[in-house]
């Protein structure tokens, strides 16, 4: 076969088979957008049917120690804690009108794991009373492993004391992030603040504190049908106005964190 034919042939047959991939990425592009519209509207079914979601969440970041007065009149800083109040709201899209579908009947977090933990000290979280939020303090009776079962109630008046909420979403699920043994026996001789600002007087860096969490927030309605909501905490530290070594540090997030219905 002369040469020409060769190299006309060559060239057919490359063109052909560059012609068959092109053809077969087009083909299967075409099922993935297919597949991926679908994909979409089975979501946006999800979000539609869900009752639930979480549109605000609100921070209270400040710190305490366990402090002694010498007799030099100097302060020993002992138990250095960062603490941070966390309330979750949730929404059931109700506007007043309360059904089966948009009521509690129970509730609880899942799978809570500390993912980026602060460099110095040891992170927990508890339970916090509705009636301390804002507060320098926690019960280390409302520790919190791995889950927490919320019970749910009707009531007019509840202990807060204890993991409750309303069947109709009125109060918010409250925590308190508690990082402690920050620093111990620090000597100090300014006038110190059991707040923030103790951070900075001992030389903490934000950075080293910073911390987190993430979670699942469970719903099963009174209709028996299970809603997950996977949620990151990130604890606040710093905004662009202020920081914890102001003293305090609030932060109202608005967030919108979306229920997905479960088929388990």
């Amino acid at each position: 076969m002369p040469k020409k034919k060769i190299i006309f042939f060559t060239i057919i047959c490359i063109a052909f088979s560059i012609f068959i991939i092109l053809l077969t990425f087009f083909i299967n592009a075409l099922v993935v957008k297919s597949q991926a519209f679908e994909c979409a509207e089975e979501l946006c079914s999800f979000e539609a049917d869900s009752p639930f979601s979480i549109n605000k969440i609100v921070y209270f970041s400040t710190a305490n120690a366990e402090t002694t007065i010498n007799q030099n009149s100097s302060f020993t800083i002992n138990n250095l804690l960062q603490l941070t109040d966390i309330a979750i709201f949730i929404n059931n899209n109700s506007n007043g009108n309360y059904t089966n579908k948009n009521t509690l009947k129970k509730v609880s977090l899942s799978d809570i794991d500390f993912f980026e933990t602060p460099s110095i000290g040891t992170p927990h979280l508890y339970y916090k009373n509705i009636n301390d939020f804002a507060k320098c303090e926690f019960s280390i009776d409302n520790l919190i492993e791995k889950n927490i079962d919320f019970s749910v109630s009707s009531e007019d008046e509840i202990d807060y004391s204890k993991p409750i909420l309303y069947n109709n979403t009125a109060n918010p699920i409250t925590l308190c992030y508690v990082n402690s043994n920050i620093l111990s026996n620090h000597t100090l001789t300014d006038a110190i603040s059991h707040n923030g600002s103790l951070l900075k007087m001992c030389n903490i860096t934000l950075n080293s504190i910073s911390c987190k969490i993430k979670f699942n927030v469970n719903i099963v309605n009174n209709l028996d049908e299970l809603y997950v909501c996977p949620i990151i905490i990130n604890i606040p530290l710093s905004t662009e106005k202020s920081t914890i070594y102001d003293g305090s540090l609030t932060l109202f997030d608005e967030v919108n964190y979306k229920f997905i219905k479960s088929t388990n």
